[in-house]
């Protein structure tokens, strides 16, 4: 059942694209594991494993009750405003050479996101972009920008 709302209001994001992949041993280190355990402890059923093993939030389900937060073993699930349509789907830490090794879609450090912003918003730490939602305008700038698809503009639009 999808619960009624208004903006501004918050929901469960997922920072994982689901690229990784295992070679010779080696997968992500911070990426989503597709446990499940975040599905098993959502009382509004707005959790699920997609197609590519990582978990996704229904955000018209989701009611920002911060159990999946709480529970996720490997931290990749934080809430977010949803009137902020610009998220980062990573949660990579690792440098740029080693996170191109164990996904496909991490984000490498590599400040382009940061230097388009405008704003301000975007800023690169420990190797992964971080978005001020306080200060995001949601403009898509980084989104287009971004060599490795990490930046997401929820609302679908690409440039």
């Amino acid at each position: 059942m999808a619960v009624k709302k208004k903006f501004p209001y918050r929901s469960a994001l997922v920072a994982c694209n689901g690229g990784c992949h295992v070679q010779e041993g080696q997968s992500c280190e911070n990426g989503c594991i597709g446990c499940g355990i975040c599905v098993s402890v959502c009382p509004f059923q707005a959790i699920v494993i997609n197609e590519n093993g990582v978990a996704q939030v229904d955000e018209a389900k989701c009611v920002a009750c911060g159990k999946c937060v709480r529970e996720c073993p490997k931290q990749v699930i934080h809430i977010h405003e949803c009137a902020n349509y610009i998220v980062v789907r990573c949660s990579n830490r690792q440098n740029g050479k080693e996170a191109r090794q164990v996904c496909s879609v991490s984000c490498i450090g590599c400040g382009i996101c940061e230097k388009t912003c405008t704003a301000g918003a975007v800023k690169v730490t420990d190797n992964c972009a971080v978005i001020d939602e306080a200060v995001c305008l949601s403009c898509g700038m980084c989104v287009v920008k971004c060599p490795r698809h990490v930046l997401t503009d929820l609302r679908g639009i690409i440039c």
